[in-house]
């Protein structure tokens, strides 16, 4: 039989989702509260109308598969400001443009998104696979056997998407950059 969650299951479910630095699962919530999954998930999605309603500065989402306390988007500015570690520095252009490839390409291997840049590609590559946004996936079958890239959990975490179907569709990206680089024809 299911109902709603004791007080003490939704206090530590709080606890749980304020400890974890990874998004957690409404199953192994509901492991860790001892409580059936549907009456867990009933309980986050109300602790984040909770969070909303009261204009905190956390909320409650649900990406890459799981469920994780975040700061409020508003909040970036004094979040940013605070928090100085090399960890959050922001991307340069140049892993950005690398991000984007593995992020559309994938699975693609470093020559690949070298070719694709028109430079090498491998430092950039590398300090990716450092900050845990672009992983190792497999091997390539052609010659050589060459490592396949692609996104991580991590990547998804950190743009607030739940998977890699969020994403949004190149096409009018690539439209976008076209029109810059043509000029506009006088009339």
């Amino acid at each position: 039989m299911s109902g709603e969650l004791s007080v003490e299951a939704r206090r530590a479910l709080e606890a749980i989702l304020f400890l974890s630095d990874e998004p957690i699962s409404s199953t192994m919530l509901s492991q860790a509260v001892e409580s059936p999954r549907r009456d867990v998930e009933a309980a986050l999605r109300a602790l984040e109308a909770t969070y909303q309603e009261r204009r905190a500065g956390i909320v409650l989402r649900e990406v890459a598969g799981g469920w994780r306390l975040l700061t409020h988007p508003e909040t970036a500015p004094y979040v940013e400001g605070f928090v100085l570690s090399s960890r959050h520095a922001r991307l340069t252009r140049a892993s950005l443009e690398t991000l984007a490839i593995v992020a559309y390409k994938q699975p693609v291997t470093r020559h690949q998104i070298s070719g694709i840049r028109g430079v090498n590609s491998e430092g950039v590559l590398r300090a990716l696979f450092d900050r845990g946004l672009v992983e190792e996936v497999g091997r390539d079958d052609g010659p050589g056997r060459a490592i396949l890239y692609g996104t991580t959990a991590e990547f998804l975490e950190r743009l607030g998407l739940s998977s890699l179907s969020d994403l949004p569709p190149m096409a009018p990206l690539l439209e976008d950059a076209e029109a810059e680089r043509t000029p506009a024809s006088p009339d």
